[in-house]
């Protein structure tokens, strides 16, 4: 009888993908930083930075930068010093390797309408001009890219990405996906950063990885030289920008009160990378 076999049996196809999991999950296993949590990721740093760099370029190809030159400077003075930080604090943790494949790039998108910003692995920062009237200087902009490469640096995007595969794919590796499943394992991509063209079904990051990026984001800016207590006069900003309708960069997140009462229940942690500059 062939492994096809077994797994053709109801009892035996349960056995197998729960040992298969089992597998996984202790093979696959990593540590964030500052948290600690313990995560899932079934694809290599040099997988996931390789399509992060394709679809980046398209999006950066695709769109209308920004030639505000106060501006742009801004973002990139922002940028490469939480930059800085992130590569100094992951050092210190012993994690050194996880940003080997890192490339940082800012770039600001002139956008008016779109509230919003993301980083991709290896470092793959976009601004939209959007949201620079909610930030309203370079710390407030600290808070949003600092959210955000956290968010990079905590891997969301691979561990999102895992638990597609698992789910949809079957566990498989993202090399055979690609080569095998390569629109499904784009769009897995794409909707494990928010990317997709569909907004509803797009996979929101959980509650748990929003509040590891606002406490990882805090640290990173911290370290960087930005008071990381000015995050919470920037979130009260951005939810009254939001009104009725939440902006982009609000859809997914926690509830505006309950995330205040969290950032403000680690500013106490956040401000020990603050006094060390």
């Amino acid at each position: 009888m062939t492994v096809s076999d077994i797994l053709k049996r109801p009892y035996h196809g349960i056995v197998w993908s729960a040992a298969l999991a089992g597998v996984l999950l202790l093979f696959s296993c990593a540590t964030v930083p500052i948290t600690e949590r313990r995560a899932i990721h079934l694809v290599s740093d040099e997988e996931m930075t390789t399509l992060s760099l394709q679809e980046y370029s398209k999006v950066i190809q695709e769109s209308k930068l920004s030639h505000n030159s106060a501006e742009v400077q801004m973002v990139k003075n922002a940028g490469s010093r939480i930059a800085r930080a992130t590569e100094e604090l992951l050092k210190e943790k012993g994690m050194a390797e996880d940003i080997r494949t890192y490339k940082w790039e800012f770039n600001l998108i002139d956008d008016p309408k779109t509230v919003n910003a993301w980083c991709m692995p290896g470092g793959k920062v976009a601004v939209y001009t959007g949201i620079l009237p909610v930030t309203k200087d370079e710390t407030g902009l600290a808070v949003v890219m600092g959210h955000e490469i956290a968010h990079a640096v905590a891997k969301h995007g691979n561990e999102r990405m895992s638990q597609g595969l698992l789910a949809q794919l079957g566990g498989v590796a993202l090399s055979v996906a690609l080569s095998t499943q390569p629109a499904a394992a784009t769009d897995l991509f794409l909707s494990a950063y928010g990317m997709g063209t569909q907004v509803g079904v797009l996979l929101p990051y959980s509650r748990v990885q929003e509040a590891e990026a606002d406490k990882i984001g805090l640290a990173l800016m911290a370290r960087a030289g930005y008071d990381p207590r000015e995050a919470v006069p920037f979130w009260k900003r951005m939810n009254e920008k939001g009104g009725s309708r939440p902006p982009e960069f609000l859809s997914t997140h926690p509830a505006p009160e309950t995330r205040i009462r969290e950032i403000e229940a680690f500013l106490p942690e956040a401000m020990k990378y603050y006094r060390g500059k």
